[in-house]
């Protein structure tokens, strides 16, 4: 057994788990649980009342984060402490976000002065952008921007300036592309003018394979359009640390913006890589962003933990996890604008702690990572709902609403409030055998059918939500609940104590697929990998089945 599955307090995990009341008859017997169970800090508010918890659970949670060291762990990120120990690194997503007086170093150097240098460098690009200054090699400004990257270089800057299309700049449209596909960046490239489009190439090391195919590509449409290999200064940005290969490609070496090691991609969106979102939503409101972000970082250092969000959130989680078997978790967003949140968080969590190791290299003995999914919670009531209220498995899930809308609307934000609302109280009550025979009492039906529909209609009930608020979403809204989520995140991979910093299950797949790449464009047929691999070579390169 680990160190933590031998702790008395998850013993005592066990005991209560198995002898819960219905979160029902928690509500009866307790009116004041949704005071007791909520949280208001940083403009939003949590209720985590919906939850198989009590106070004695509660207890021996936090008793289990004390017994992990979870706040010398805390203080050890923010100060720069090596965490990310299999990569020896810092983890210092948070100083992108620290104030300018602050002082954090890195093998000595306080990182701050180059933290906010880049952040006046951004600030100076945009406002060249923006303000129609920068101009394309035909003399005209600006219209279109082309963010190339691939995982957190992509998903983080698309999500968020998604999330912010209320305070675009009118004059500019942002497109995304990751997908190695050709398909991908070909139908962004058809309906774009090479004279007035922008691309930005996040790559730390200007090598990563799809990153860099897709920058190729769209160099050789640049200049296939008519331009000259000294107009892709004018065209061509870069978020890298490789100065050199960056230009080398033709990118003005003032027009590279820099990426440090102690920075993970999936957290990257604070910095140069925000680029895109800045552009899109203006170096005012990206600062806005920060701030809401620093507003939880401080929150996360300060609190006790058991007036401490993230922690909470964590918690709870790792309850239903490690202790009711629930293998996924679902994200549900009733904004519309919040819709690619799900699949931000998916990426932040099961890259994070999607590990089987501890950080002395032992096999863990328990559940760590769970599936993150979900999506636009309205649509979802329609489909995969069903699952939730009348599966077998125990899905906790995180319902996300703002109180106002962006877009107000006769009675659609009050529809959709009713839904959120509707959902998580359907979760938790369910409705009993008895309750459905009586909702058939007048109908015509035999008894016998009474009985069976009854049974169908059945729903038990007590699985587990959280529903977080915020008056209304801005950039410092949004940015306090990303770093929410980095947070819960970081606490539950200490109390796991897992590396939540590393990812070698992605660099496994790059290593073999580079392999492979060499092997599809070989002039004899594949024959020294596994059977399957082989055959699928072989297929590939004769292009018929």
């Amino acid at each position: 057994m680990t160190r933590l599955t031998q702790s008395q307090h998850w013993q005592r995990l066990q005991q209560y788990a198995a002898n819960m009341l219905h979160m029902r008859q928690m509500f009866e017997d307790n009116p004041n649980r949704f005071s007791d169970y909520s949280l208001k800090r940083c403009d939003l508010l949590l209720d985590y009342s919906k939850n198989r918890i009590n106070n004695s659970v509660l207890t021996e949670l936090f008793a289990l984060a004390n017994e992990a060291g979870l706040t010398q762990k805390i203080k050890a990120m923010f100060h720069g402490d090596i965490i990310n120990t299999t990569e020896h690194r810092a983890v210092l997503h948070t100083a992108l976000r620290a104030a300018a007086t602050d002082d954090i170093r890195v093998n000595g150097i306080n990182i701050i002065p180059e933290v906010q240098a880049t952040l006046a460098k951004m600030e100076s690009f945009v406002n060249c952008v923006t303000t129609g200054q920068w101009l394309g090699y035909t003399g005209k400004p600006i219209s279109d921007i082309v963010s190339i990257g691939i995982g957190g270089s992509f998903l983080g800057p698309k999500i968020v300036s998604e999330a912010l299309r209320p305070y675009w700049n009118k004059n500019l449209r942002c497109h995304y592309v990751a997908n190695v596909d050709g398909t991908a960046l070909t139908e962004k490239l058809s309906k774009l003018n090479s004279e007035t489009t922008l691309f930005i190439m996040s790559s730390k090391s200007f090598s990563t394979q799809e990153t860099l195919t897709n920058t190729l590509s769209a160099k050789a449409w640049f200049l296939a359009q008519g331009a000259k290999q000294a107009d892709v200064a004018k065209h061509f940005v870069a978020v890298s640390s490789n100065v050199a290969k960056a230009t080398e490609f033709g990118i003005d070496a003032d027009n590279i913006f820099p990426m440090w090691d102690w920075v993970g991609g999936r957290y990257s969106l604070w910095s140069a890589i925000g680029l895109p979102i800045a552009l899109m939503i203006g170096m005012d409101n990206f600062r806005q962003l920060l701030s809401g972000a620093k507003a939880m970082d401080d929150h996360f250092q300060q609190a006790d933990l058991s007036e401490n969000m993230p922690v909470i959130m964590a918690l709870v989680s790792l309850w239903h996890s490690n202790f009711y078997d629930a293998q996924s978790h679902v994200v549900l967003t009733y904004d519309h604008y919040l819709r690619g949140l799900p699949a931000y968080f998916q990426q932040l969590d099961m890259e994070s702690n999607g590990k089987s190791v501890t950080l002395a290299g032992d096999p863990v003995d328990h559940a760590t990572g769970p599936v993150i999914w979900g999506g636009e919670g309205t649509n979802g009531q329609h489909a995969y709902h069903q699952l939730l209220h009348q599966g077998t498995a125990i899905i906790p899930a995180d319902f996300i609403m703002p109180l106002q809308s962006h877009n107000p609307l006769g009675e659609h934000h009050t529809q959709l409030a009713s839904n959120c609302f509707g959902q998580t109280q359907a979760l938790m009550q369910g409705r009993t055998y008895e309750e459905a025979l009586a909702e058939l009492a007048d109908s015509d039906l035999t008894p016998a059918q009474k009985d069976l529909i009854a049974k169908h209609k059945h729903m038990a009930g007590n699985k587990p939500s959280n529903t977080l608020l915020m008056d209304k979403l801005t950039p410092k809204t949004l940015g306090t609940m990303i770093a929410l989520y980095e947070h819960r995140t970081f606490v539950q991979g200490a109390i796991w104590d897992v590396n939540s910093f590393d990812q070698w299950g992605v660099e496994l797949g790059k290593t073999l697929g580079n392999d492979i790449l060499n092997r599809l464009s070989a002039a004899q047929d594949c024959n020294e990998l596994d059977s399957s691999s082989n055959a699928l070579i072989n297929l590939f390169r004769n292009k018929q089945i």
